[in-house]
């Protein structure tokens, strides 16, 4: 399947570690230029930057200005082609519900869904003066399913896949395709990190990463968690001329571990 993107512009949110990094790796062997956003840079996205395929913005999606930064960066390239919005972050909340604040509740809405919003709001314009593109939002299971201990997150995700539809409503005629990509555990520092969800799962259970691990993919078809490059490959593939008439779709990604339909 041809999936070159030769000449685009991809803006990639997140892109230090895990699937941002997966993704801005797949990009580029794609043939896009990706403009990189991450806090730190990262010595694999150094080594993109080095060959002149990426160019690092040390942005935090977070904040007002971050986006603005990143598209910048863009717009001085050229434009905007593709934007994937992958930031993101997760808290578990093992004391529940009732113990999340204002402060923690503020926290997520910026990082898991204010940066996108913004960061696209900042990027269509551009979009529109190149006569279109491509939107992916990395998003999760845990919009269609929410968990107790990572409330935020939850609610944060779904309000992504939620605005993702809006966008996709209002600027498909625009030739601007916006979908949104769910995957269950992927295998990242996120997950399996030493102070990771594993970790932290582990320590609150009084049972071993490995054993938590395992009792997430026994959830799952496959047996396994999914790999970035799984998930980089889809987003790539969304960004492409081969998925022209998909747009306001969410794809699971996630083994099977959702059961329902």
């Amino acid at each position: 399947m041809d999936t070159s993107l030769t000449d685009k512009i991809a803006v990639v949110t997140g892109a230090s570690k895990g699937i941002g990094l997966a993704t801005a790796q797949a990009l580029v062997a794609a043939g896009a230029h990706v403009i990189a956003g991450a806090r730190h840079n990262s010595e694999e996205l150094a080594a993109l930057e080095a060959a002149g395929a990426a160019t690092f913005v040390a942005a935090d999606v977070a904040t007002a200005d971050g986006p603005k930064a990143l598209v910048a960066a863009a717009t001085q390239r050229g434009g905007i082609d593709i934007l994937v919005n992958n930031a993101g972050a997760v808290t578990p909340r093992f004391d529940g519900i009732l113990s999340v604040s204002d402060d923690d509740w503020l926290a997520s809405l910026s990082v898991n869904f204010l940066s996108a919003v913004r960061t696209t709001r900042e990027a269509l314009p551009h979009m529109l003066a190149r006569g279109g593109g491509s939107i992916v939002m990395i998003g999760s299971v845990n919009a269609a399913l929410p968990e107790w201990n990572i409330v935020d997150y939850s609610a944060t995700k779904a309000a992504l896949a939620n605005f993702a539809k809006s966008v996709s409503k209002e600027f498909g005629h625009n030739g601007i395709r916006v979908n949104t990509i769910s995957p269950g555990p992927v295998a990242t520092p996120l997950w399996l990190a030493e102070d990771g969800i594993a970790q932290q799962f582990a320590a609150a259970s009084g049972v071993t990463p490995d054993q938590v691990v395992d009792s997430v993919v026994a959830g799952s078809a496959t047996g396994r968690f999914t790999t970035p490059q799984e998930v980089a490959d889809l987003a790539v593939f969304l960004a492409g001329e081969r998925s022209t008439n998909i747009t306001g779709s969410d794809i699971r990604i996630d083994g099977g571990y959702v059961t329902t339909l």
